[in-house]
């Protein structure tokens, strides 16, 4: 087994694998759930009450990893059925309550919450707590705890609240598709919808590249997913999935490092566009600043658009770290040149569903993006990115003074005193998740260890410049 952080990624590889597995051999509608006993329940129950809950959470599990139900296009997505072992949420007293005079947690609370019985225990009448957390902070004992279920703590944008059937629900019009809620849920009860299926129908279609040609654009952040092996064995893996060629979205990120200087000092404030749950926060929570979002696609969207302007019958799937990509492609600027995308879990399972031991392979070229274009990976390589696009364009007139914002709550603070106009920078670098991209829900593993990795991987890059790595692109083309 691969390295994974959790037991529920473990989990949730496996039932993509064999749904690979059957979609290959064109067994799928026929064998939806023969699938090995390590996954489906036998006669005892190892996770849930009884075998029959268990598998039909693995029926809804299936059916996710199969690209979910049509009518719902929405990327994150609630197993409901999954979603009920956790402790109800808000805050409670604990036994901790000594039961003294003073009652500060009573006048703290100004809705009139809090009683107490005979023992002076304290009690939360939650159809009038407001969740303020004031009786909380005064307790001499630290009594009162917030029983915040993981997914609402991971999720920083307050899209999730509890349905009246103890369920988590997500506000569709708030989530920006991360993906933090999927990794944080201890029950893998939220999944993002899978399209290993398409990926799948299309390279089939190729007729071994024949028909049309198959590229993968894999993001920087590979310089620290599948570490087990070479990397240049994980691009032989990808290419003998049946694509033509893998190409490193990296070099498109190196594009958008470009455009992306110059429009700042023609405009002189910018919010960067890489990050597509970032670009949806700004448009959903702060829509007055969207005039400033740079009018740069995404590097997979960049590199994109240039391959299949200058290459004809091409079709293009994105394979990285990132669950708001699934989102991103389906938008009306992007859907012309992205046919798919797929995280590094998803590779991981479709590499094994059919057997391939990649660590056996003979190492492949991968296309080299620069130094620059590979650290977009993590918080601060495209305030790095920029900074050197401006050096080599030799724009001088203008001061860079880049705010680097590493995940969501960092992007808030950001954009509301650029809403205030009293912003100290005139370029944010927002991403969303924590780390930049290597912190992203597709991740195989994340940690300190991945940022390391990623700088790493950048310099091992032979296009010392962001220019020469472009011109090289230009030149093949």
């Amino acid at each position: 087994m691969r390295k994974f952080d959790t037991k529920v990624q473990v989990l949730k590889y496996k039932v993509l694998r064999e749904v690979a597995r059957h979609a290959w051999d064109g067994t799928l509608l026929d064998h939806v759930l023969d699938i090995p006993k390590d996954i489906v329940p036998g006669k005892v129950p190892t996770m849930r009450c009884c075998v029959y809950k268990e598998r039909a959470i693995l029926s809804e599990r299936v059916k996710l990893a199969m690209g979910g139900a049509h009518d719902q296009p929405d990327i994150i997505q609630v197993i409901d059925i999954a979603c009920d072992d956790c402790p109800a949420s808000g805050y409670d007293v604990t036994d901790s309550c000594r039961g003294c005079l003073a009652h500060r947690c009573e006048d703290a609370c100004r809705k009139g919450a809090i009683s107490f019985d005979h023992n002076h225990t304290a009690h939360i009448d939650k159809t009038k707590c407001v969740e303020c957390g004031q009786c909380a902070k005064v307790c001499p004992y630290s009594a009162i705890v917030n029983r915040k279920r993981p997914c609402q703590n991971a999720c920083k944008i307050k899209a999730i609240s509890i349905s009246e059937d103890d369920a988590a629900q997500i506000d569709h019009e708030k989530c920006i598709s991360c993906g933090a809620c999927v990794y944080q849920c201890p029950f893998g009860a939220i999944q993002d919808k899978s399209f290993i299926l398409n990926v799948i129908d299309m390279i089939k279609g190729s007729e071994n590249n024949t028909k049309y040609k198959m590229i993968a654009l894999v993001a920087p952040a590979i310089g620290s997913q599948l570490t087990y092996a070479k990397l240049g064995q994980v691009i032989a893996g990808i290419k003998a999935l049946g694509f033509a060629e893998v190409m490193e979205a990296a070099l498109g990120a190196d594009m958008v490092a470009w455009h992306e200087a110059k429009e700042l000092a023609e405009k002189g404030k910018l919010t960067s566009s890489c990050c597509p749950a970032f670009v949806s926060y700004i448009q959903n929570e702060f829509p007055k600043l969207t005039p400033y979002i740079s009018h740069n696609l995404s590097p997979q969207a960049t590199l994109a658009k240039f391959l299949k302007e200058h290459e004809e019958n091409v079709k293009i799937v994105f394979i990285g770290p990132c669950t708001a990509k699934k989102a991103e492609v389906q938008l009306d600027a992007v859907k012309p040149y992205v046919d798919a995308a797929i995280t590094f879990e998803e590779l991981q399972a479709l590499l094994d569903s059919r057997d391939l031991d990649i660590t056996a392979l003979e190492e492949a070229p991968l296309d080299h993006a620069s130094y620059f274009g590979r650290i977009f990976a993590r918080s601060g390589g495209l305030r790095d990115a920029v900074e050197e696009a401006l050096k080599e364009q030799e724009i001088t007139d203008f001061e860079l003074k880049p705010v680097a914002c590493d995940g969501i709550e960092e992007c808030r603070m950001a954009l509301l005193k650029l809403n205030r106009n009293a912003l100290d920078g005139n370029f944010v670098e927002g991403m969303a998740c924590v780390g930049g991209c290597i912190g992203g829900a597709g991740c195989l593993t994340h940690g300190d260890k991945n940022k390391a990795e990623v700088d790493k991987y950048g310099k091992q890059a032979t296009e010392q410049t962001i220019a020469s790595a472009i011109s090289r692109l230009e030149e093949k083309y």
